[in-house]
């Protein structure tokens, strides 16, 4: 499929005319210029200025969010990222507050359906007075190197609870929309796997939980074509000279068409009033319709496999309520979710997410407590109005805040837990199931002497623990290093880590173990890749080629 070549030759031919519609409006514009008073004149400039707005290209929003009111007094907010991955980062709004406050962590995973985050703005800007907020900020896939490797929805999970480690005990994860499947998944693994960072509440929001209660267009459309249609028809390569060439992707722009032509009549009628306020002089409203489709018109390509795996998982196969869904290996039961309390919410007009279909969370969680469990839809509000606008403000963030309170976790001392690396004793429990990145760090932390020769006195009447890759790390390559990048899902970056750990030849890798897998997968941080890529058989291969 060429459509992408084609988007990025059209875009490129319609440069000059978006600059001389640029230049005729500034023309226009200009108060020296006579015509610029008169309604031909307005009617110029508007008419270019619509031209240029509906031709350009539309780049990442910022989030602007620049103070916020806490206890009645206005602080600054700065933006920090303080976790990073090829396809995430997480954003803190840290608040520049002079006491150290007890208000709960609250992690917003955000859409990643063509959108960028910046369209949960209005989410933030709600929280931030009552709670510590991070935001998921998914990145562009287009503009994530293909040697960076794949990114599928078992990833999407991987990040969440990556994600959840890093922030701790008593954090509060809020799903808005499309991540409220692989929120509740993330919850379940986790309560399987008994992790002690498992949040203390789940708020999933307009989220397509179980897509057969009152299917609307969008989920008819999945099941009527299949998957195999989607494949063929939607899935393109990404054009030179992106950073991400010849990466897979579900372009932004097709998204976008999708958007649009369901509600085509009303953006047509938007852009004939925009061209109006232009000549009238109405600059409010005419800032009003710059700012709303310079967000919506901002999209992201996304992954192949990542939208070929949600849209047949969540909305051909309905694998989450009919209990099928795997994350890798492991089965996805929700009725595990024993600790951490449910929120619903839904909105009663809502068009792309049926009503009922998020509510669906409650009966799948089976095992929770009907007292840790809460269901509210949103009278006269459409999808976007759930998370956004007046009625979010005035009644849906409120209740979700007070559900956050009534359901936090105590933390020992009376201290507010922060993101941090969790304390070594925990760490050690949560390497055993998921990962070692938060032991490695606690395990670095200079500790006091008292605490130093306590661990002596233990270590010494008890038999150190036997490391399953001692056996096959080597502190250098023997002769000749392999080029590890020959397995597919392993580049540069990879390779790197790979080598640093001991790793050098494919022969090491074609001989590991279930448990040296897991070790290695916990030391690196990219639990279940090795499987998901087939390594050890593309190492074997690799290593008789060699050989």
């Amino acid at each position: 499929m060429f459509y992408y070549q084609f988007y990025e030759l059209n875009h490129a031919i319609m440069g000059p005319m978006r600059a001389a519609a640029d230049m005729t409006k500034l023309y226009f514009q200009n108060p020296l210029n006579p015509m610029s008073h008169t309604e031909v004149g307005r009617s110029v400039a508007a008419g270019c200025e619509v031209l240029e707005r509906m031709t350009r290209r539309y780049g990442k929003p910022e989030f602007g969010l620049n103070d916020t009111v806490v206890s009645g007094v206005r602080v600054p907010v700065t933006e920090r990222r303080v976790w990073s991955r090829p396809f995430c980062d997480l954003i803190h709004f840290e608040r520049g507050v002079q006491t150290r406050r007890n208000d709960p962590k609250v992690l917003v995973v955000a859409p990643m359906s063509g959108h960028y985050a910046t369209l949960l703005r209005g989410t933030v800007e709600a929280l931030l007075p009552r709670a510590d907020v991070y935001v998921t900020d998914w990145i562009d896939a287009r503009m994530v190197p293909v040697q960076e490797g794949r990114f599928d929805l078992d990833d999407y999970i991987d990040y969440i609870i990556s994600m959840l480690h890093f922030l701790g005990p008593d954090t509060h994860i809020l799903g808005v929309c499309q991540p409220s499947v692989p929120v509740l998944a993330a919850v379940a693994v986790m309560e399987g796997r008994d992790d002690p960072y498992v949040p203390a509440t789940m708020t999933l929001m307009g989220g397509p939980i179980d897509t057969r209660v009152a299917p609307t267009a969008v989920n008819q459309l999945a099941v009527d074509k299949g998957i195999d249609w989607f494949r063929r028809n939607v899935i393109m390569t990404v054009p030179f000279p992106h950073p991400g060439f010849m990466r897979e992707v579900y372009p932004g722009f097709l998204q976008l068409t999708g958007f649009m032509s369901m509600n085509l009549d009303r953006h047509m009628t938007a852009h004939r009033d925009f061209f109006q306020h232009l000549v009238e002089g109405d600059g409010d409203n005419a800032d009003k319709h710059r700012d709303f489709y310079d967000e919506y018109l901002a999209v992201m390509d996304l992954t192949a496999e990542f939208y070929l795996q949600t849209v047949e998982t969540v909305f051909i196969d309905h694998s989450l309520p009919r209990g099928t869904m795997m994350h890798g290996a492991t089965p996805v039961d929700c009725s595990k979710i024993r600790r951490t309390a449910l929120l619903t919410v839904e909105g009663e007009k809502d068009d792309i997410t049926g009503r009922g279909q998020t509510r669906a969370a409650h009966d799948l969680c089976s095992s929770l407590p009907e007292d840790m469990k809460a269901h509210y839809e949103q009278p006269n509000v459409g999808h976007y109005g759930v998370f956004n606008g007046s009625r979010w403000r005035a009644e849906i963030c409120p209740r979700v805040l007070d559900f956050i309170q009534s359901h936090r976790q105590p933390i020992p001392g009376g201290r507010v837990a922060t993101p941090a690396r969790p304390a070594p004793a925990a760490a050690a429990a949560v390497a055993e199931t998921v990962e070692a990145a938060p032991a490695a760090k606690a395990a670095k932390a200079p500790a006091k002497a008292a605490t130093k020769a306590a661990a002596k006195s233990s270590a010494a009447s008890k038999p150190a623990a036997t490391d399953p890759l001692e056996k096959i790390l080597l502190a250098k390559p023997q002769g000749v290093a392999d080029d590890l990048k020959a397995i597919a899902g392993v580049g540069p970056k990879l390779e790197s880590a790979l080598n640093e750990a001991g790793i050098f030849h494919y022969w090491q890798i074609a001989g590991l173990t279930e448990s040296q897998i897991e070790a290695l997968d916990t030391k690196l941080d990219f639990r279940g890749r090795i499987a998901r890529d087939n390594w050890i058989e593309q190492a074997r291969k690799l290593s008789e080629t060699v050989s």
